[in-house]
């Protein structure tokens, strides 16, 4: 019996939209190759949307994605409507609502891809940062008083809770115990007094159920240093919400672009659907044309199977993706090639 998988489509704004068809097209070729299928329901939850009706999602949004076993985002943003608005209109009550508290964040530098860093060379670097999604600096907690006079305020709580720094340090560490053995801890407790010490805290409390994982912590500022000084150095690493978001990003484009960059939100205990969505943003300076890179929203993809049951179909993708890199010279533009997304993609395919 074929196993059938409901995805959400959530394409958003800007080249979200361009990008997620590739990522279908990719999904329903592996899908026929391993005997399952995905039938896929769209929403058109978006800043448009918020434009036209007030809002990024229906009041109902997180109960209309309940039932389905995983969701596909493009990317959301788009200029006129501010950043914290799409973002908290969205994507943090879909992370928050379904309680996907770790963000899990690969980065290769594959084969034919030439890093802007001299060190980072491929088959060297291949990292995983393990993001804490739900809490830490990203907190509601706080707010502006006195607004438009000389003695404005405003007031950002960071909340770090031992139950949600625990889970998602034992995900990073059981991840290091299954890869290359090696963790590093992500902290700023020079500096800061109170959270950071207590993430150190945590750290090393639960490092003791991981006998078998090397561990050690840096400075989140020596740490972006040596992201870029020495990238191959790193296996898994673990960090509160804000520090796994920046170091993500820069070693992203240690890699070469961020436009290959992939993310997963998870809800490891599988009771609510995970999400899946590449790194790169809605990026409107090249949306409609369709040269955006879709790269990052297949890979994206292959985490989506792999975390449904189907890790020989996710490394169908994935062996994919490094062969188009190591064998073809077709790239998109922000990989310092011509092609289009269709014509990347049309690739890609033939290679699979």
């Amino acid at each position: 019996m074929t196993t059938n998988h409901r995805i959400a489509l959530i394409p958003g704004d800007g080249i979200g939209t361009e990008v997620l068809p590739p990522a279908q097209q990719v999904l329903d070729v592996v899908g026929r190759r391993h005997g399952f299928s995905l039938s896929y329901t769209s929403y058109d939850w978006s800043c448009e949307r918020y434009l036209r009706e007030g809002a990024m999602m229906p009041a109902d949004g997180i109960d209309q994605l309940r039932d389905k076993d995983a969701i596909l985002l493009g990317a959301v943003g788009y200029p006129g409507v501010p950043d914290h608005v799409s973002l908290w209109g969205l994507l943090i009550p879909i992370r928050r609502g379904f309680r996907q508290y770790v963000n899990l964040r690969p980065i290769r530098v594959f084969e034919g891809i030439d890093s802007p860093v001299r060190g980072a060379r491929p088959g060297e670097v291949d990292v995983v940062v393990v993001r804490e999604n739900t809490e830490g600096e990203y907190s509601e907690v706080g707010g502006r008083l006195h607004r438009g006079f000389p003695e404005e305020i405003a007031v950002q709580e960071a909340m770090f809770t031992r139950a949600g720094v625990s889970r998602v340090l034992d995900y990073a560490f059981t991840l290091a115990s299954q890869r290359g053995g090696r963790l590093t801890s992500a902290t700023k407790s020079n500096g800061i007094v109170h959270t950071m010490p207590f993430w150190d805290q945590l750290v090393t409390e639960r490092a003791a159920s991981f006998p078998e994982v090397a561990w050690d912590q840096e400075h989140i500022d020596a740490l972006a240093a040596k992201f870029v000084l020495e990238p191959a150095r790193f296996d898994v690493v673990v960090a509160s919400n804000l520090f796994g978001d920046i170091l993500s990003d820069l070693a992203a484009a240690v890699a070469g672009s961020i436009g290959i960059a992939p993310a997963a939100n998870l809800n490891p205990e599988r009771d609510f659907p995970s999400m899946f969505e590449p790194v790169h943003g809605s990026a409107p300076d090249i949306a409609g044309k369709g040269i955006a890179n879709p790269l990052g929203a297949i890979w994206s993809a292959a985490m989506m199977l792999d975390h449904l049951g189907h890790p020989d179909a996710a490394r169908d993708i994935t062996d994919a993706i490094a062969s188009v890199l190591a064998k073809t010279d077709v790239r998109t533009r922000d990989l310092g090639g011509t092609a289009t997304t269709a014509e990347f993609t049309d690739r890609l395919i033939e290679l699979l």
